[in-house]
This record gives structure tokens, C-alpha cells and sequence, in this order.
């Protein structure tokens, strides 16, 4: 089997650069061979990831946060399908949020989650594919393996991501949050799933989820598996600043969709009309609505 490592040496502040070395003693210490490829921008994951598979390479190990984790996972897939269907994708996660490895029950602690993925068998899970309005211009299409939103989110992910996120995810994000929340207005948003409308008024947070939790610990979608081929969509509308700060709690526990002003929802196609509101994919700030959604279900393989 050939196996690479791709790294982001910028994430945790850098602290992963300083920790690689003994991450990749710990590797080989598993018995595994590897080679090892640095990032050096932003989406050189995707292009390093996508010449990987192109080579034949068997496993790629995604060393970094959430963001890292997407661009790796977008390096296995182009607009035809899948580069390498038969390749496999395990992470060890190094940033801020760390939400991702929630769902997927990795460990966090970098040792544990080399032995979790050494020992795993491989597995097959869904992944979103999403096409938004990139401020490069025109349409973009990116694929997301956690979950992927306008609104709220997406302002507190574009605010945390220009900080240091030296106090760690959780104050990172929450700081995050609070600071969105004071700032932020509910966007006139259209809500479109599977060819139906479901909502259209203001929405404060809309997010259509293959994993459970995004914002350094909400569980956003309690209920979402990711092997289902379906989304979980939740609505949350029309909520002022103080309504969403008292029920900010149920969000991190997951308690919310019982809450009147929250739509739960599955469905494999979803359509969020706004022009306004800012995307959140997979804890990455890369455009605005309006955003087409669509699940693929069992398209990528994990070892985890």
C-alpha cells in the first residue's frame, strides 16, 4: 500500500509544525511506510491530494484542522467523479474546531488517532456536493464532507478564521459567536429541499449537515448520520439576538429542534437562495450564496 501524509504546518497556530516530527515517529512506529508533502497556500491540499491519487497512491493521511481535512478530501474528487474510488482518506486533527472527528468518533489526541485509523477497517460514508457564488467570481463547485450553511455560521467562521485562535476551539469559536451575534442581522433567505419550498423569511442560521457538529462543539444536527445518503437540514429563523443567546446552550448540546423557531428536515437536493449571507463549508469562509447542494451517498472511503 502507498501511503502519504499530507500537512498543514500553518494549523493550530503552527503548532503542528512543531509536533510533525514526533506525529510521523509515532506513524512509523505503527509500521507504516510514508512519504510526506507539505502545504504552502490555501487548496494546495486539493492539488497535492489530487497528483497523490493520480500516482496510484493507496491512503492519504490528512494532518491538520477541518479546513485542512476539506481541501484533502476535495483532492479526491473532480467534476467527473471520484480521482482514485478504491483510495482511502484517514485524518489526524490538528485545528481549531476539531468538529468533524466528533460525528466520525476519532480521537483527538494525535497517538490515538494513529492507532484508531491503523486498526480500522475501511468504510464508505456520503458527501455533499456544493456549487456558491466564490469571490473569485461566477460559480464554484466544492465538496464537503461535514456540514456546510449561510448565515450566522458563516460570519462567526469568516471572524474566527481572521484571529489567531490562540485560546483553542471552543473560546475561539464561542468568542466567535458572541462577537457575530452583537453584529449580526438575519438574512431574507429561501429555503428549497428536494424540489419543495420549505422556508422563506429571515433565516439566522441555516445549515444543511452530513456530520453533526460545525462551530467548535455545536451539534448543529443531532440527528445526522453519515451514511444515509441523505442531508440534515436545520432552519433556524427569525430570532433576535437575545432569543439566540438564550438557547445558544441547546445548541451546543443539540437540544434545539424542538424549539419554534427551528425546521429539521432530510433531503437530498437543497437549495439556499440568498445573496447576502455568508457560506460555511466544513469550517472554511470561501464565498456567498446563493448555494445548490446535493448528497452523494457512499463516495468516499474512510479509515476510521
Amino acid at each position: 500500500m502507498r501511503i502519504a501524509a499530507v500537512v498543514n504546518p500553518a494549523s493550530a497556530n503552527g503548532t503542528t509544525a512543531r509536533q510533525w516530527p514526533g506525529i510521523a515517529s509515532l506513524i512509523e512506529q505503527g509500521g507504516l511506510s510514508f512519504e510526506t508533502l507539505m502545504t504552502e497556500a490555501p487548496e494546495h491540499a486539493t492539488r497535492l491530494t489530487r497528483g497523490l491519487l493520480r500516482d496510484g497512491c493507496d491512503l492519504v493521511i490528512s494532518v491538520g484542522g477541518d479546513g485542512t481535512h476539506n481541501e484533502v478530501m476535495n483532492g479526491f474528487f473532480v467534476p467527473e467523479g471520484p480521482v482514485r474510488p478504491e483510495a482511502q482518506l484517514a485524518f489526524i486533527s490538528m485545528g481549531t474546531g476539531s468538529d468533524l472527528i466528533k460525528t466520525l468518533q476519532i480521537p483527538k489526541d494525535p497517538a490515538a488517532a494513529i492507532k484508531h485509523f491503523i486498526a480500522a477497517s475501511p468504510r464508505e460514508v456520503d458527501v455533499g456536493k456544493l456549487s456558491f457564488t466564490s469571490y473569485r467570481g461566477g460559480r464554484e463547485t466544492r465538496y464537503f464532507i461535514n456540514i456546510a450553511g449561510l448565515g450566522l455560521d458563516g460570519d462567526t467562521v469568516n471572524r474566527v478564521n481572521r484571529t489567531s485562535k490562540a485560546l483553542g476551539g471552543f473560546v475561539s469559536f464561542l468568542w466567535g459567536t458572541l462577537v457575530s451575534l452583537i453584529l449580526y442581522r438575519n438574512r431574507e433567505m429561501a429555503v428549497t429541499v428536494d424540489g419543495k419550498l420549505i422556508f422563506d423569511g429571515p433565516v439566522t442560521i441555516s445549515a444543511v449537515a452530513n456530520g453533526r457538529y460545525f462551530g467548535g462543539g455545536m451539534c448543529i444536527a443531532p440527528l445526522a448520520e453519515m451514511t444515509d445518503g441523505l442531508f440534515d437540514i436545520v432552519i433556524m429563523h427569525g430570532l433576535s439576538k437575545i432569543k439566540l443567546l438564550l438557547n445558544l446552550p441547546k445548541v451546543y448540546r443539540g437540544t434545539h429542534l424542538d424549539h419554534p423557531n427551528c425546521i429539521s428536515l432530510r433531503g437530498r437536493r437543497v437549495l439556499l437562495q440568498s445573496e447576502t449571507a455568508l457560506l460555511n463549508i466544513d469550517g472554511e469562509q470561501p464565498g456567498l450564496g446563493p448555494v445548490e447542494a446535493e448528497i452523494l451517498p457512499l463516495a468516499l472511503r474512510l479509515r476510521a
